[in-house]
């Protein structure tokens, strides 16, 4: 079987792990730590990053910077993974729905104006695939209605818009390291801090909601509890496998993109005679090549094309569910808001195997398979 994702030692991950050990500083913000928040911060030119346990806890974290009141109203995309509004709805905000556009399958900027009321304190969006918004678009409202926004960057990090990095646009952006990631440590994330006066409170936060970091800088003779959050921190022993991948990340993304390549080369034919779409990628963006997925005609037809793939040996999957009408949606009021791309499209997406060392073998075999498939 060809797994959708199979996790990849690209370099000197056991060798940085057992350095780690050997220092005997396996917890959070030890030297591997911080060496992988500087590489992030000089890569991206990002003012802060700030290593943590997952990407859902960088939500959380950005959720409690924004200093949430009963009432608020937060805008999310509702075809995502549901920490991207989990964590606002966690820390007291309403999630507010918005349809994706049919093309990137990203949240539709056209669409986000009749959603922007008094109550709106935030625009989070997906840069979904690895492919970036419509930032400029985005930015520009945001500003006119004094709205934050935060770039869930789970898929778009290295990739860029009109030659910005993605994850650099928003005062914050999240990153994902888990293990279906480009880059990747098994569990773990970051928030990244492109407005500065987030810097101090972000640390409190991460630490337990104490200025630990400032005392062991020594800002302060002792450190105390002085505000919310919790362990958001990543063992070091983690940093060090996630330092080993980075200081790969030119190795890793030129394969990404072989991959992305020879998938739209090689099916390109193939979908214009079965109705079938394959992604986007505007002029505008350079993708991070996170994912390659096939639009199908129907529901019924990627049903049927899934399990002709699995008994072909290939493992290829569906992707989210629409937030809007899922049981805890519905509870928030999702039927209130019209999102129809994100139900087409959650009906119809299939995501093909991707992964770093994926063997042009294997890449071969499904593409083979494919061609010899008649919707």
């Amino acid at each position: 079987m060809i797994p959708f994702n199979r996790p990849c030692w690209v370099g000197n991950e056991a060798e940085l792990i057992a350095e780690a050990f050997a220092g005997q500083s396996i917890a959070g913000d030890g030297p591997f730590g911080k060496k992988t928040q500087a590489l992030l911060e000089k890569q991206l030119g990002v003012k802060k990053a700030l290593l943590t346990t997952s990407c859902t806890h960088a939500l959380e974290m950005a959720a409690i910077l924004l200093n949430l009141q009963p009432g608020d109203e937060v805008i999310v995309p509702s075809y995502g993974f549901v920490t991207t509004a989990l964590a606002f709805f966690m820390h007291g905000a309403k999630p507010v729905f918005a349809d994706i556009r049919p093309d990137t399958l990203n949240i539709d900027e056209t669409k986000l104006a009749p959603l922007i009321n008094n109550r709106t304190r935030a625009i989070v969006l997906i840069h979904y695939a690895g492919v970036g918004c419509e930032m400029d678009t985005i930015m520009e409202m945001a500003e006119r209605h004094n709205l934050v926004i935060i770039e869930d960057n789970a898929h778009g990090l290295y990739g860029k818009y009109k030659g910005k990095y993605l994850g650099t646009f928003g005062a914050l952006a999240t990153q994902s390291f888990h293990e279906t990631k480009n880059i990747t440590c098994g569990e773990g994330g970051a928030l990244l801090i492109n407005d500065p006066s987030y810097i101090e409170r972000a640390e409190i936060i991460r630490e337990k909601g104490t200025n630990r970091s400032l005392f062991f800088r020594g800002e302060v003779d002792k450190y105390t509890w002085i505000d919310k959050g919790s362990s958001y921190v990543m063992s070091d022993i983690l940093a060090a496998f996630l330092y080993a991948q980075m200081t790969q990340k030119d190795e890793i993304q030129s394969k990404r993109k072989m991959i992305w390549e020879h998938y739209d080369q090689y099916l390109k034919d193939w979908a214009t005679k079965n109705d079938v779409h394959l992604p986007t990628i505007a002029e505008c963006c350079e993708s991070a090549y996170h994912a390659f997925y096939l639009l199908m005609p129907s529901l019924n037809a990627r049903t049927h094309f899934i399990n002709y793939l699995k008994e072909n040996g290939i493992n290829a999957v569906f992707h989210y569910l629409p937030l809007h009408k899922s049981e805890m949606g519905c509870k928030l009021g999702g039927e209130q808001y019209h999102c129809p791309v994100t139900e087409d499209m959650s009906d119809r997406l299939v995501r093909l195997p991707f992964f770093n060392d994926i063997s042009k073998k294997e890449l071969t075999a499904v593409t083979e398979a494919i061609q010899k498939y008649i919707v």
